[in-house]
């Protein structure tokens, strides 16, 4: 019965993070297929390729929300795995069955996550990513940064039991980051505004 109910949470919370907001944006709104601008990916960083701002801050506020809904619709199910359906949400962002698993590096949906387990985990996220990005204005440090923050957040503000969960997925941001990481220890990681010339990660 346990088992049934954790499988149906990490499904709702899979296919809810797997909505593809950044593509179906761009694509509305004619910026072309988002798959082939950029690094591919399916995330706010690269929207912002496009050269439109709205749509990027759109899809980062999508993103951010689909991950709070994950959490909030797993504790209304049966069970109330909230932290279940969020990592759900951020393996279904990163990895969509209906793009052939290739999606963003979740980011804003672990800060919805964040955010939906406790609003003082969120906050703390937040304040690291913006924090480290109005410093270094680096888009992919600011992310990895506020990711690693999250499972401290989480031990030291009243939130033990989801520091586990936050995390594993602190981890897979950071493997999800590693050309970016090889980028920033050669010094040619790209800063928010500035031009590169070729593909991005």
């Amino acid at each position: 019965m346990i088992a049934g109910l954790m499988i149906q949470t990490l499904v709702a919370g899979y296919l809810l993070g797997s909505i593809p907001f950044g593509l179906i944006l761009t694509r509305l709104s004619g910026a072309g297929d988002l798959r082939a601008i950029g690094s591919g990916n399916i995330g706010a960083t690269n929207v912002l390729r496009t050269g439109r701002k709205g749509l990027a801050i759109a899809t980062l506020l999508l993103d951010l929300g689909k991950g709070f809904a994950a959490v909030w619709l797993a504790r209304e199910l049966p069970g109330g795995f909230a932290a279940l359906g969020g990592f759900g949400a951020v393996i279904g962002h990163c990895f969509p069955v209906w793009l052939r698993f290739r999606g963003g590096k979740g980011v804003a949906t672990l800060m919805g996550v964040a955010l939906g387990l406790g609003w003082p985990i969120g906050l703390a996220y937040a304040a690291v990513w913006l924090g480290t990005l109005a410093l270094t204005r680096v888009s992919s440090l600011g992310g990895m940064c506020a990711a690693v923050a999250a499972p401290f957040a989480a031990l030291l503000l009243g939130y033990p039991g989801y520091a586990p969960t936050l995390a594993v997925l602190c981890a897979l941001v950071l493997w999800l980051h590693r050309a970016n990481i090889a980028r920033l220890r050669a010094g040619t990681e790209p800063k928010i505004g500035q031009k590169k010339a070729g593909p991005q990660a």
